[in-house]
């Protein structure tokens, strides 16, 4: 049966964050009291992200330091003093919602920390519906997003997220029916509606009023007058030369007395 003390131990989860003293350095890290049964170690790889040559250049006896649990075992609690990243590349899956910042644009998409160890891409196409020129359009470095997970690829450490995902689709809008608009028949009632509702053409010429269409058939009774009388004379002309051509005929075979 666990006693009370191993009990507490068990208790504390990893990436807990924990504050004690620095109690003693050794050459490959430092123990630290964080008021356990057991002692908490920092190896030296765990003190800083970046390499150093020794444990006292960062830490010193006496001094109270913070840091988050690694792994608890049965003597002791490992340490580390780099701040663990929020979300494991295992407890990332696709589907999951994940909120972060946004901490850099490209011109293909923007780059949001969300607690994992390496911030999401949500690529242009993925902002939002429609079409987005640029990402800046849409969001801002230091911007708050919430974002779906694609995809996770840890060979390639990628991790594909998506704002258009979370949102609702958009809904088409439907063109009103004309009111006037009438049930089409066949296409003999079509053409027959045509040639009802079709507007009469526009005459090439004026109407004339009844003064100058009366003038118009005077003038075509005078016309007509002439030509008639023209032709009579005509007529006349053509008879008396045919008459005065007879009587010279005559006059040449009628015998003359001597």
């Amino acid at each position: 049966m666990a006693t009370t003390d191993t009990a507490q131990v068990i208790a504390l989860e990893p990436k807990t964050k924990v504050s004690g003293k620095v109690i003693k350095i050794t050459l490959a890290g430092a123990l630290v009291d964080i008021g356990q049964p057991v002692p908490g170690v920092i190896h030296i790889s765990q003190l800083s992200k970046d390499p150093i040559n020794k444990v006292e250049d960062v830490v010193q006896e006496g001094r109270t330091v913070d840091a988050w649990v690694r792994r608890v075992n049965k003597d002791r609690v490992e340490l580390t003093m780099i701040e663990p990243v929020g979300l494991e590349w295992r407890e990332i899956k696709p589907d999951m919602i994940v909120k972060g910042k946004v901490v850099r644009i490209e011109a293909y998409g923007a780059f949001v920390d969300f607690g994992a160890e390496r911030p999401g891409l949500i690529h242009v196409s993925e902002l939002t519906h429609g079409y987005v020129k640029a990402p800046g359009e849409v969001v801002k470095e230091g911007e708050e997003v919430e974002a779906k997970v694609l995809e996770v690829d840890r060979r390639k450490r990628q991790i594909r997220l998506s704002m258009k995902a979370l949102l609702p689709e958009p809904v088409e809008e439907s063109k009103p029916e004309r009111e006037d608009r009438k049930p089409r028949g066949n296409r003999k009632d079509r053409k027959q509606e045509e040639e009802i509702e079709a507007p009469a053409e526009a005459p090439g010429e004026p109407e004339l009023t009844a003064m100058q269409v009366a003038w118009m058939q005077a003038q075509e009774r005078a016309n007509t007058a002439e030509k008639q009388h023209k032709v009579k004379r005509e007529k006349s002309r053509i008879s008396e030369e045919n008459e005065e051509i007879f009587n010279r005929t005559l006059e040449k075979r009628l015998p003359t007395g001597g």
